[in-house]
């Protein structure tokens, strides 16, 4: 969930490709790992609209239109949701690419009645290796906000490393306030 309470800077960190094994994926009993299949994005908008990246569920579906839509046959490859023992969608996490086709973790979410149960940890570590896959030797990149410091937290225990800018410190200093 975002937190709006402290000052947002955006920023962009990145994972070297000579960076340490990752951790074993860990899910709770009932849980379990998907790729996307057409129809899901019904789930992804719910869920990132859930986490207050959007305002409204057709803002979040605008938006995958626009940005996932033309490349179906990708998403099935590339988007993973983790289910409940129930079947439903609960979180969401996208083995990207960026504009420049760079390797890019794209929009993490999970449920707010869902989060602290290793979520969002076996979903950036799929991610991560799955891009570790089809981007052999490169670095991995993700765009984050200091709104978004508890996946910060996650990341950088996977040896994600904040690139330096000119808010660097600044955003140091916020992490540590909130961490």
């Amino acid at each position: 969930m975002l937190d709006k309470s402290v000052p947002y800077i955006p920023f962009t960190m990145f994972r070297s490709s000579n960076a340490p094994s990752l951790p074993k994926i860990q899910l709770p009993e009932g849980y379990r790992l998907v790729f996307y299949q057409p129809g899901d994005e019904k789930d992804w908008c719910r869920i990132e609209t859930a986490v207050l990246e959007f305002d409204t569920e057709q803002a979040a579906a605008d938006y995958f239109q626009r940005s996932f839509m033309p490349y179906q046959e990708e998403l099935m490859r590339r988007m993973l949701f983790i289910e409940n023992a129930q079947g439903k969608k609960v979180a969401n996490f996208t083995a990207w690419w960026t504009e420049e086709n760079d390797p890019r973790l794209h929009w993490l979410a999970v449920l707010p009645e869902e989060q602290k149960k290793g979520l969002a940890k076996a979903l950036a570590i799929r991610v991560t290796e799955l891009l570790h896959i089809y981007y052999p030797d490169q670095d991995l990149y993700l765009s984050t906000q200091t709104w978004s410091h508890h996946a910060v937290k996650l990341y950088r225990q996977l040896d994600y490393e904040i690139l330096q800018n000119q808010n660097y410190q600044k955003i140091i200093d916020i992490l540590a306030a909130v961490n």
